[in-house]
């Protein structure tokens, strides 16, 4: 099976102080386990980067690098995938949905994803199963 994994995920994976960190933890475990395909896109990598930087650290930046990046497949997205996600971010209008989750959407579809390993409740709006 695939799953998608948003930044969410991966922050409350991270970070042992996220109200979401045990079920993240035992979810990404079952992943694991279980031999599942881990998508992500460069854009979720990206948003990570940056917001696990800001909050815990070159040092978790690192990690999640070395332990976890590399046992994900990495869509990267086109100008197309781009363009739709910027379309559906201004056709929502709506403040509190970011792009890097308008572009996770349209990678998941192209993909025939439908499982998410995600806190954000965006996923499950969109008609996503949340693992989490």
């Amino acid at each position: 099976m695939k799953i998608f994994i948003d930044t969410s995920a991966f922050f409350a994976i991270l970070d042992r102080d996220d109200e979401n960190h045990l079920k993240a933890k035992h979810a990404w475990q079952n992943a694991l386990e279980q031999e599942n395909a881990l998508v992500t896109s460069n854009y979720v990598l990206i948003e990570c980067f940056a917001l696990i930087q800001n909050r815990l650290g070159l040092e978790a930046v690192r990690a999640f690098q070395e332990d976890i990046v590399p046992l994900l497949n990495t869509e990267f997205v086109d100008s197309v995938t781009h363009k739709s996600g910027v379309s559906a971010l201004l056709a929502a209008s709506r403040r509190k949905l970011s792009l890097v989750d308008c572009v996770s959407f349209e990678v998941i579809r192209t993909l025939g994803i439908k499982n998410v390993f995600a806190f954000d409740t965006h996923f499950s709006k969109q008609g996503f199963y949340c693992i989490s």
